[in-house]
């Protein structure tokens, strides 16, 4: 089935692009949901018209949302969990965990479906796109640690160094003894 594109689909195309789609996609999902229009002679003289109000829509979107995306661009979030001898979590990490500590960190809300993120289920650092818009896709890296390691993203505790105290030895000094009187215990007398 061909398509003609009213707004921006991710992994399809822009507005007012001409594309082909399984039927049932743009049957069921595209055309109920108001991305797209068959794609007859009536639509198409309508693409260009469809592609420039697009492109201006795109440019306020694009400026508006570039204060979020340098707040999160280059943010590191850490979370920690249980794993096995492999590194094999016995969770997972997921975009919403990802969504609840961006927002958590920067006060900056994202949606978990802008996270373009399978569940994480090994340690180990990865990098997870944001997709604020369709040309806006910051990069954040997910640090996963073992539970009860140390964070690896907070600063270490500084090393204190101490320097060794140079060995005394002792000497062994007698001291004069005084000599207690000797008490003699007193027996009790048997009777007889």
């Amino acid at each position: 089935m061909k398509v003609l594109l009213l707004k921006d689909v991710y992994k399809l195309g822009r507005a007012g692009d001409v594309k082909r789609v399984a039927d049932g996609y743009g049957r069921n999902f595209l055309l109920p949901q108001g991305m797209a229009l068959l794609a007859t002679e009536g639509a198409l003289k309508q693409s260009e018209k469809i592609r420039t109000e697009a492109t201006k829509k795109r440019a306020v979107l694009n400026n508006e949302m570039s204060s979020v995306a340098e707040v999160i661009k280059d943010l590191k979030l850490a979370f920690a969990s249980k794993a096995g001898e492999t590194g094999k979590l016995y969770g997972s990490i997921t975009a919403q965990d990802v969504s609840d500590a961006i927002k958590a960190k920067t006060g900056v809300e994202v949606k978990r479906q802008q996270i373009d993120l399978q569940p994480i289920r090994n340690l180990g650092d990865h990098k997870v796109h944001i997709r604020l818009t369709m040309d806006l896709i910051p990069e954040i890296m997910v640090v996963v640690y073992r539970e009860g390691e140390g964070n690896p993203l907070e600063a270490p505790a500084p090393v204190v160094k101490t320097a060794k105290a140079p060995v005394v030895e002792a000497a062994v000094v007698e001291a004069p003894v005084a000599e207690e009187p000797a008490v003699e215990a007193e027996t009790p007398a048997a009777e007889a």
